[in-house]
């Protein structure tokens, strides 16, 4: 298998070769492509160390595979060019998600929907892929009517220069560039990605659009409010769900437990409950705080946290990858 990860220096692109390194995939030759700047150093993967080369030179020798995550400017110019090349782009952009005839993908939900003519495939934005891995479940059962989430999202969702950011005013550096409008450490931001026209912010947007695409479902009604914590790695969600059909919450944490890629951590008794800190390197979604919504019959509350640079992106894409090589 040939192999291309574009946007390699990046905090997904390092992520990428992490879990890449963990999964042990069959790869016979790998690319390490990055802009102009980063020419001339060179990655260390499995033990060995290889140079950064350009997009260009990606497209005069087109791998089989390409992971994408350099921004959705780069993606709309070369990952059109590379799959008319035969190469199958899993991108990690907004790019692509939306459109009608590319697939947006979480394994252990919709996998099975791809194939081998699949030559672009959607990952999906962090804060939905940790949300529907234990919705989607429920959802099939009980039959989702409307759902409000608030998310809890690191510094690291925006990029390493928000995280320089967080640690500058940590530290109390001056000349700090500033990528948030206001100071994140101490603080809290109800602005995730630029607000639009109705009030809601894009971040938002894409919690409520990516949904009905995903599950295939255009009914659920959804609110979400999304919000910046000064913390360095890992999102987490409060969700308030409301069936159509009443539930067992027994039933529901038997749900939970046996579906693939969850872990529930939920014994308030001994403060068990999942925290970002705890989430940060790991593959999993975790949930807890799972409880009878006491204002409604039909309703559920679930906490839900997962690291956004591993299943919210790289780990999802790799696990992409393992369906389409296999």
């Amino acid at each position: 298998m040939h192999l291309a990860i574009i946007g390699a220096t990046g905090m997904v692109g390092k992520t990428f070769i992490k879990v890449l390194e963990e999964f042990r995939l069959p790869i016979d030759k790998i690319d390490f492509v990055a802009s102009i700047k980063s020419m001339g150093k060179k990655i260390k993967f499995n033990g060995k160390e290889y140079p950064i080369i350009s997009l260009e030179e990606c497209l005069q020798q087109p791998p089989e595979f390409a992971l994408f995550s350099a921004g959705s400017s780069i993606s709309i110019e070369y990952a059109p060019k590379l799959a008319e090349k035969g190469t199958c782009v899993i991108d990690n952009s907004s790019a692509f998600r939306m459109e009608k005839n590319i697939k947006l993908i979480v394994p252990e939900i919709n996998g099975h929907i791809l194939s081998k003519d699949d030559k672009i495939i959607a990952n999906p934005n962090c804060s939905t892929i940790q949300l529907l891995m234990p919705i989607s479940p429920l959802h099939r059962k009980y039959k989702i009517k409307r759902m409000i989430v608030s998310t809890y999202q690191s510094v690291t969702g925006t990029g390493k220069e928000a995280l320089e950011q967080l640690m500058g005013e940590r530290e109390k550096k001056k000349n700090i560039q500033s990528i948030y409008p206001h100071q994140i450490d101490l603080n809290l931001l109800p602005h995730c990605d630029v607000f639009l026209e109705n009030g809601y912010t894009k971040e938002e947007m894409k919690i409520v659009n990516e949904t009905h695409k995903i599950l295939d479902d255009e009914n659920i009604r959804i609110s979400t409010t999304a919000v910046r914590v000064p913390i360095k790695g890992g999102h987490a969600e409060s969700v308030n769900v409301e069936f159509e059909n009443h539930f067992d919450i027994q039933d529901i944490y038997e749900l939970l437990e046996n579906s693939p890629g969850i872990s529930v951590q939920d014994d308030p008794t001994n403060n068990l409950y999942p925290t970002p800190v705890f989430a940060e390197g790991k593959n999993e979604v975790f949930v807890g705080r799972i409880r009878q919504d006491l204002s409604h019959p039909k309703g559920l509350n679930l906490w839900i946290v997962s690291d956004n640079l591993r299943k919210g992106a790289a780990t999802n894409a790799i696990q992409i990858l393992q369906k389409q090589i296999k």
